[in-house]
């Protein structure tokens, strides 16, 4: 079995939100892996007295632990079980209420002598490279598929110049246009307080037999293909399977220096979280 895992903040003065672990059973059989990529809030409240990063480490946590030791549970049962766990510990002192109370997407992907179960919840990816070579890119598109109007708010910011008042007030109104689609019918789904979102994920099931590997991206990592375009999800598992998940995230930060200000490659932050697992089961 290989397994690698790398991780790296997306400003070394900011604590990193993704989260990425692994874990094997002593029975030497199977294995579990959880990705989680915080969403970081605006800078004003957001009903919590915790850093998203508290809440990733709980919640992923929570999620190793259930899906190693409770196979017995399907993983959109652990996740809903893992949220409701984390929720009880800061339900008390905080409002998880809030549109903005800590959340985050989740990849889990769980394997034995007979299978490889997945799931995915908003924009990570897990990516299944097949016994042929072929790769399947899992991915939850809700984001990608917002309503027209929010699509146009969206490039009408990206008109507007840089650096302007004009463009600062333009994207705190796009922002608040797709906060109010999270984890609501018609928008999208994140990991926050409401254990119910666990059935909206993308989940399946693949023959153990039929998958040569496994690598998980949070979505700062995935930019090597969604943002910058520097190949598909095959050749992104390819680099990865080749010369390890830093490597990846080596090339991340290199596109992201050589385009500051997301002139040429249009993104929320100019440096994100990156976070990448890859393992050959």
């Amino acid at each position: 079995m290989r397994i690698e895992l790398a991780t790296e903040p997306g400003s070394p003065q900011l604590p990193n939100e993704d989260y990425a672990s692994i874990a094997l059973p002593a029975s030497g059989q199977g294995g579990v892996l959880v990705l989680l990529d915080g969403v970081t809030p605006p800078e004003d409240d957001y009903g919590c007295v915790h850093a998203v990063s508290w809440f990733t480490a709980r919640l992923g946590g929570a999620l190793l632990e259930l899906s190693g030791s409770r196979r017995d549970m399907t993983l959109p049962e652990v996740l809903a079980a893992a949220i409701s766990r984390t929720a009880d510990i800061h339900r008390s002192t905080c409002d998880l209420s809030h549109a903005r109370t800590p959340q985050a997407t989740v990849v889990m992907a769980r394997w034995s002598g007979e299978a490889v179960e997945h799931l995915v919840l908003s924009d990570s990816v897990l990516l299944i490279e097949r016994a042929d070579g072929s790769v399947r890119p899992v991915l939850d598109p809700r984001l990608d598929e917002l309503p027209p109007a929010v699509s146009a708010q969206r490039a009408a910011v990206r008109a507007l110049p840089r650096g302007s008042a004009e463009r600062a007030a333009a994207g705190r109104e796009y922002g608040r246009a797709v906060e109010a689609l999270r984890n609501a019918e018609g928008g999208f789904f994140t990991a926050a307080a409401d254990p119910s979102v666990a059935a909206r994920a993308v989940t399946g099931r693949t023959p153990r037999a039929d998958v040569r590997s496994l690598t998980a991206l949070s979505d700062g990592a995935g930019r090597w293909v969604e943002v910058f375009r520097e190949g598909s999800w095959a050749d992104c598992a390819a680099l990865v399977a080749e010369r390890g998940p830093q490597a990846l995230i080596d090339e991340v930060r290199t596109a992201e220096a050589a385009d500051p200000d997301g002139a040429a490659h249009p993104r929320g932050k100019p440096q994100d979280d990156a976070a990448v697992i890859h393992v050959r089961p």
